[in-house]
């Protein structure tokens, strides 16, 4: 039998140090969320005596790449405030992502893109482009 899920009631938040007490607040209307991925350099370590004439290789640093999420667009909304400020302020604050079995992956990064749609005939929508920094926290709910 298979252990996979849905992403239906995954949650996605963002530190707001406005907030009436400081803290991770939910982003409202999320529909769709890419997690951080994660890619490694590659970097030659090709010397003179490299064993058989082979270029040899060390992995180099890790960059997380670019995280995003979908929400339902609402001018105006507290969640439009926030996304707003944050992506005028360029500000590096913690981002979570809680997926629906209680697993969290925490993470600081600034949001570098804000992208609405505004079309006639369908829901308004809007794109988050997020820019990690550092390393991603994961906590597997594990007590241990």
């Amino acid at each position: 039998m298979t252990d996979a899920s849905l992403g239906y009631g995954s949650t996605y938040r963002i530190w707001d140090s406005e907030a009436g007490t400081p803290g991770l607040v939910e982003i409202s209307e999320v529909f769709n969320i890419t997690p951080p991925g994660g890619t490694a350099d590659r970097v030659d370590a090709t010397h003179m005596k490299s064993p058989g004439r082979r270029r040899e290789y060390i992995a180099g640093l890790i960059d997380s790449g670019e995280a995003s999420f979908e929400i339902n667009y609402v001018p105006g909304s507290d969640t439009d405030i926030l996304l707003r400020r944050l992506s005028a302020s360029g500000e590096i604050v913690e981002h979570q992502i809680e997926f629906p079995n209680g697993v969290t992956v925490t993470y600081d990064a600034a949001i570098t893109g804000y992208e609405k749609n505004v079309p006639l005939d369908d829901r308004m929508t809007a794109t988050l482009t997020i820019a990690p920094s550092g390393e991603e926290v994961w906590d597997d709910g594990d007590e241990s």
